[in-house]
């Protein structure tokens, strides 16, 4: 034992003392900082340079069977208010922070709605907005997006980041059309627009699992390969017979009896196409299965932890196979709502970045299908909030309003919300050793 010495002094733990573990606070900031920066843009534009005037919102439209009064609001009035409880709302949510809690999700939804009723007094100030106009507009541009945000959230959960959503809704808007004007059946093109979505998928699924190419490589370059592959067979076929080959019918709105005629939420949600009606199915069904099913149980396990997967028997690479195929065919038909649901033709890149937006949305929403579908309809109302303020006039420059949905695309992403943890094994391939 030369060489070796024991300070004798040094007192040593009993044996059966407890471990006291310290617990360690993490403090984040990026909440307080934010209400305090949008409370200082509240009082900078509803105080300072406030604007005279009543603000009218219309709740109903004149074909309602029960007719909800119209709310008039004082803009100054309602700006000074707004700005008092904002400041209020960030003051709590600073101290929450400093008392080592988080601030929950429905303090920054209050401090949100507060914030949209004092911009949208100030802005309509002795103009009237049509509120089940706004709404409608933004389930109608939402509808790509949640989509897209279903079909991310089913690739990443199963391990395989799905960056190809813009070149999958793409493919189905075109295929959908193209397939629609032929035949003259819509629900023909609705099938073509899921397999178009599927085909892009089988290309991600097949270069990052089989021949484990990078995953954002492999979606970046699909997505290219579908807006060229499109926009030249648009302006090669489509364009020379556009009679033909791009006059697809429209879905018509069904109107759900009774439920359609609830004040507000009834021309909202129930006086929708069938488009819209799938997509409130498939977010129920994704929700339901992701997390209640065995398929869900294995599908989130292989995102998670595929080695431990693999032990038990589940194929891990045939599990992602089929799985990013599945989001494939749920993503194409948003591309489909495109062009049977709302525009009712095909356009060169008509998807304008609604698959990165969707992507966005996954991210915001924590990788869950109801929060991603919530992250998505507050990007769709951002997107159609330019066109209703454009409509009555709004001193608010048109520039801004076109960059608002990408500014809460930042802000989301950056994590406003908080630390957003993904899928463990997303984005990295799985080789069995």
């Amino acid at each position: 034992m030369s060489g070796f010495t024991l300070d004798k002094q040094t007192p040593q733990p009993a044996p059966d003392a407890p471990i006291v573990l310290e617990t360690v606070v993490v403090r984040s900031w990026k909440a307080p900082i934010a209400f305090g920066i949008f409370t200082v843009i509240a009082f900078l534009l509803f105080v300072i340079w406030h604007r005279d005037g009543n603000s009218t919102f219309r709740l109903s439209s004149d074909g309602d069977v029960i007719q909800l009064p119209t709310v008039v609001l004082p803009s100054t009035i309602t700006g000074i208010v707004v700005t008092i409880l904002l400041a209020a709302v960030a003051a709590l949510s600073a101290y929450l922070v400093t008392t080592g809690k988080k601030v929950p999700l429905w303090l920054i939804t209050v401090f949100g709605v507060l914030f949209m009723v004092g911009f949208l007094s100030w802005a309509a100030a002795g103009k009237a907005i049509p509120i089940t106009g706004l709404l409608l507009g933004t389930v109608a541009l939402s509808v790509p997006l949640i989509f897209g945000a279903l079909g991310g959230v089913i690739s990443e959960r199963v391990g395989v980041v799905n960056i190809a959503i813009e070149g999958q809704l793409l493919a189905g808007a075109f295929s959908s059309a193209f397939v629609a004007s032929v035949t003259g059946n819509a629900f023909l093109g609705l099938v073509a627009a899921m397999i178009a979505g599927t085909l892009v998928s089988f290309l991600l699924a097949a270069f990052s699992i089989k021949y484990l190419v990078d995953q954002v490589i492999v979606g970046v370059v699909l997505n290219v390969l579908v807006v060229g592959l499109t926009s030249f067979l648009y302006s090669q076929v489509l364009t020379k017979n556009e009679a033909l080959f791009n006059s697809p019918p429209k879905f018509p709105r069904i109107n759900i009896p009774i439920l359609s005629e609830i004040p507000l939420i009834g021309p909202v949600l129930f006086r929708q196409t069938i488009i819209i009606y799938l997509m409130y199915i498939a977010v129920a069904v994704v929700f339901f299965c992701l997390f209640y099913t065995r398929w869900g149980l294995r599908l989130r396990a292989v995102g998670e932890h595929p080695q431990a997967a693999d032990t038990v028997g589940i194929n891990v690479n045939r599990t992602r196979f089929w799985n990013v195929a599945l989001a494939g065919a749920i993503v194409g038909l948003g591309g489909a709502y495109f062009t049977l649901g709302s525009v009712g033709a095909f356009n060169k890149e008509m998807t304008a970045g609604a698959g990165y937006i969707a992507l966005a949305a996954v991210i915001f929403g924590r990788w869950d299908p109801l929060k991603a579908t919530l992250a998505a309809l507050l990007f769709g109302f951002t997107q159609n909030l330019q066109f209703a303020l454009s409509a009555i006039g709004s001193p608010v420059p048109s520039a801004f309003m076109l960059m608002l949905p990408y500014v809460v695309t930042i802000f989301a992403v950056a994590g406003l919300v908080g630390v957003s943890r993904g899928p463990a094994a997303a984005g990295k391939p799985y080789v069995k050793g």
